[in-house]
């Protein structure tokens, strides 16, 4: 294992471009699969979020790059729009030392301008799978010279229905190109795709061990009724105030209803769901970013992937449905180190359930105290 990036013989430019990027040592993925990503190997890397495999794969393609080669050597393939943004901005700050061209390639997003950016043979594509098929049968993205696929968060991809669009992807590789294929959970899916178009993949497990809640604490608060969950929203603001809060809520309807509440009392508050365009998207998550909402209602959707450096306090509305997601939704705080808050509102016949959360992840959630601002200083 090493501790620094320097041991991994990259090219001078991009291990600027990593430096100033922040990241200072390597992570437990990073440093397993960065040498397999340059070997050229398949692989199979088992992570979640917050385990630093987008600088993984991104340091490990970028320094697989031929500069004298005219071509699209890199493709990136991810479930949703955000995370293409989040994967694009990495690429971008770790190359920005570099010439390499990049390029999203995104659904809902002109045609014909994507068919006019894709002549310029960006080195990079990163992009959702049906647009990136789409370029392919229409000859404007070109795959022979494709050194290596990425498909990050493989799992999400495949339960989106995906999984025609990419097999059909696969099949248009080159039969020597790489294939990386990154995932919270090897579901059946997956091990079938590994099966049929894996050229005997190295596994690397990241166990959930590693996948730390520290510098996370957590709390919960219990109400006899539902609807009283929206006074303590209201109630907790003096502290969301502060700072930026996501609020993640399971059902769209209940998030419209959320939002219009808070909007006639005046909160700086937006909301995020499969619904919005994603042109909608970005601007919201920009708005976001740069401080101007305070606090974002969000479904899943916004659960993996997406990084907000000054994000400390995450309130979960309603647990989420499956325990697996819980990791994804409060570690978007917290991230890399940083210390964070996620409080949990929950009815009191959900205790059983939030104590189950709590062993699967062997931590402590705790009942909120009423200093609760002190935490957040």
């Amino acid at each position: 294992m090493s501790d620094n990036f320097d041991n991994f013989n990259i090219k001078d430019d991009i291990l600027r471009g990593i430096y100033s990027y922040g990241f200072e040592k390597p992570s437990s993925i990073q440093n397993k699969s960065i040498p397999k990503i340059l070997e050229g190997k398949d692989i199979i890397a088992q992570a979640q979020s917050g385990t630093g495999k987008t600088g993984a794969f991104t340091i490990g393609t970028l320094c697989k790059i031929d500069p004298n080669l005219d071509e699209t050597q890199i493709l990136i393939i991810v479930p949703t729009h955000e995370l293409a943004y989040q994967v694009y901005t990495v690429f971008k700050e770790i190359s920005n030392y570099t010439n390499i061209s990049l390029m999203k390639v995104l659904g809902g997003t002109n045609i014909s301008m994507c068919i006019e950016e894709l002549k310029k043979n960006p080195k990079i594509v990163i992009g959702t799978p049906g647009r990136i098929l789409d370029m392919i049968n229409r000859n404007s993205l070109i795959t022979s010279e494709l050194k290596t696929l990425v498909l990050d968060e493989a799992d999400e991809m495949l339960s989106y229905g995906f999984k025609d669009n990419i097999y059909h992807i696969i099949q248009r590789m080159p039969k020597e190109a790489q294939i990386c294929l990154f995932s919270a959970t090897l579901p059946d899916d997956i091990l079938e795709l590994t099966d049929k178009f894996m050229n005997e993949p190295e596994k690397i497990l990241i166990k959930n061990e590693e996948l730390t809640l520290e510098g996370i604490q957590q709390f919960y608060i219990c109400v006899q009724k539902s609807e009283w969950k929206y006074d303590i929203i209201t109630d907790l603001y003096d502290i969301i105030n502060v700072n930026q809060c996501i609020i993640y809520i399971n059902s769209k309807n209940r998030i419209s209803e959320i939002y219009d509440k808070l909007l006639n009392d005046n909160f700086p508050v937006s909301y995020i769901n499969s619904d919005r365009t994603s042109e909608d998207r970005k601007i919201i998550m920009e708005d976001f970013r740069s401080g101007k909402i305070r606090i974002l209602l969000s479904t899943d959707l916004l659960s993996r992937g997406i990084d907000i450096q000054q994000l400390s306090l995450v309130i979960n509305y309603d647990l989420p449905k499956e325990k697996e997601t819980y990791i994804h939704r409060i570690g978007r705080s917290g991230r890399y180190g940083r210390k964070g808050i996620a409080i949990n509102l929950l009815r009191n016949d959900e205790i059983e359930y939030l104590k189950h959360i709590e062993s699967y992840y062997d931590t402590k959630i705790n009942e909120m105290p009423a200093d609760i601002s002190e935490y957040l200083n």
